[in-house]
């Protein structure tokens, strides 16, 4: 497997946008599971427990990174299935993602939004989202698991450029 990254940086009134895009041909209630319940979480990213609701902290286990970390992951909002948004603060600074989905002709288009304070670890951060997203796929579709040494450091430069971009 030789994946490609595909994140594009946008640029906003308040920093940067990392943007990452998959489609897959289901339903959005269908890929909003995938991203939602703990169960189909665990197969692509982690599981998580709590009592999950808009202003809430969720634990989140980091299954695939080493020693399966857990986390406290803030949901600032949850529209189903078309928008959850995630925040969290941890030693390598403040992460804020959402998970936008849309669904159009039996297929369904989730964009991935980090919004990034700063661009300094872009290179870091941009190939392992690109891995869990493709977990992600993998998950849904029952094909292997990617490797994370396809990713990183082989996506690193990719990324780099893409911050260096104005």
């Amino acid at each position: 497997m030789n994946p490609r990254p595909t994140g594009k940086l946008v640029r906003t009134a308040t920093g940067s946008d990392l943007v990452l895009t998959r489609t897959f041909r289901a339903s959005a209630e269908d890929v909003w599971a995938s991203v939602t319940e703990p169960e189909r979480t665990a197969r692509w990213f982690g599981s998580w427990r709590g009592d999950a609701a808009p202003g809430r902290t969720i634990k989140v286990q980091m299954a695939f990174e080493d020693q399966a970390p857990w986390c406290d992951m803030h949901i600032d909002a949850c529209e189903p299935p078309w928008r959850l948004a995630l925040s969290a603060t941890d030693e390598f600074g403040a992460w804020r993602i959402e998970l936008l989905l849309s669904e159009a002709d039996g297929s369904t288009r989730l964009q991935f939004v980090q919004h990034l304070d700063t661009e300094e670890q872009l290179g870091e951060i941009g190939p392992g989202w690109e891995y869990y997203l493709d977990m992600l796929v993998a998950a849904r579709d029952g094909s292997p698991e990617p490797d994370f040494d396809a990713y990183f450091p082989a996506m690193k430069p990719y990324f780099i450029d893409l911050a260096a971009r104005t």
